[in-house]
């Protein structure tokens, strides 16, 4: 990482061995590319080219598909995920609740809905595949395929701050009684031209 940091969040983003370099422009992102290639030239790195993909307009990353909609669920794991079988143990439990988990920032309360499965793997309880697992288990499959796409802001667009205060107080005797952390504000901006959903 330190090879490319002067390039960091101009035009190239790094996860672990993996890099991304981008452009605003078909002909920026280009040169960019070149002075990417150019480094690694000087540093004597060598890319795998089999690995390598240029000029694409989505691509997965990180087991994200990636493109100009925004970041989405990839369906081919998806499909493997859809054609699981109910669980008839705990580590098929937790192999599903793992696949699924991967993406669980694109279903909405997710531990919600999964807390009937992950009951399961308690060390104390008998294994009971109950209709709320059942239920729980289908939605968890479904709410896969119809995963929103995850977009950033509009910056071109005025965005609107929603500011709220809260006060926590502490539970269950800890500590001196009426005792209040200091309030803390809660900072959520929303793009006024976008739904909560294209957020």
């Amino acid at each position: 990482m330190g090879i490319f940091s002067d390039f960091l969040e101009d035009f190239i983003e790094i996860f672990m061995d993996n890099f991304t370099v981008y452009g605003d422009t078909f002909e920026l992102g280009l040169y960019s590319l070149n002075r990417v290639l150019e480094r690694c030239r000087q540093k004597d790195l060598v890319l795998n080219f089999e690995k390598c993909h240029f000029m694409v307009t989505e691509g997965i990353v990180l087991g994200n598909v990636v493109s100009r909609r925004g970041i989405e669920v990839d369906q081919a794991k998806v499909v493997v995920i859809a054609k699981l079988p109910y669980p008839t143990n705990q580590k098929e439990i937790r192999a599903f609740l793992g696949h699924a988990g991967f993406y669980r920032r694109f279903i909405k309360d997710f531990a919600r809905i999964a807390q009937p499965l992950t009951s399961l793997l308690q060390n104390d309880v008998v294994f009971e595949f109950s209709d709320a697992c059942k239920a729980a288990f289908q939605i968890l499959k479904d709410r896969l395929f119809s995963a929103p796409i995850i977009r950033a802001p509009r910056l071109e667009s005025p965005l609107r701050g929603d500011v709220r205060r809260k006060r926590l107080c502490s539970r269950g005797g800890a500590g001196p009684k009426d005792r209040w952390e200091k309030p803390r504000d809660i900072l959520r901006f929303e793009d006024s031209q976008s739904s909560a959903k294209e957020l």
